[in-house]
């Protein structure tokens, strides 16, 4: 039988990638991420006896993710500065369709505000509700409703190029 540190150790074997995903869409930025994942399974590994019975480990873990991604941004009074464009890399050149698009979705995706991206990010890509987003943001259904509203409009004007997208996920991995 499998003590809890294995079952732990498996969980996060299985997991972390598609938290890592997540975390990126909502921070914008790699290390950020990582950080953002590592603190929320440090939270869910304290909370493990608990969680391994009752089968909710990864829903805790990205709820504790969004908590402290708003409490992050709560925190931030520094208004980050981002470029107009991302810069290319030297000596690499790929023109395929899917790099493209996620290149566009990432740098549309960095231009909204924390709030924004964190709404659009549980909404489309974690596919929850409006109810779970406010309940794991800490919001009312009516400040999910109007920043769902604003962050679409704020990318139809930043990135017209994503209106041609017909919502498929794997364009965010």
């Amino acid at each position: 039988m499998d003590t809890a540190e294995d079952e732990f150790d498996t969980f996060v074997r299985a997991r972390t990638h598609a938290l890592l995903r997540s975390a990126y869409l909502l921070t914008g930025d790699q290390q950020l991420a990582e950080d953002l994942v590592q603190s929320a399974l440090t939270r869910t590994h304290q909370s493990w006896k608990r969680l391994a019975h009752s089968g909710n480990a990864e829903a805790y873990a990205r709820r504790t993710m969004y908590h402290l991604q708003v409490s992050w941004w709560r925190r931030r009074r520094v208004a980050e500065v981002l470029p107009e464009r991302m810069p290319d890399r030297p000596g690499r050149e790929d023109h395929a369709g899917e790099v493209s698009l996620r290149l566009a979705l990432r740098e549309a995706l960095a231009r909204l505000t924390a709030r924004q991206r964190a709404v659009l990010v549980l909404r489309f890509f974690e596919d929850c509700t409006e109810r779970e987003v406010a309940d794991m943001l800490g919001v009312s259904i009516g400040t999910v409703k109007s920043q769902t509203a604003k962050a679409l409009a704020r990318l139809r004007t930043i990135a017209p190029e994503l209106a041609d997208v017909d919502g498929r996920k794997e364009a965010l991995s």
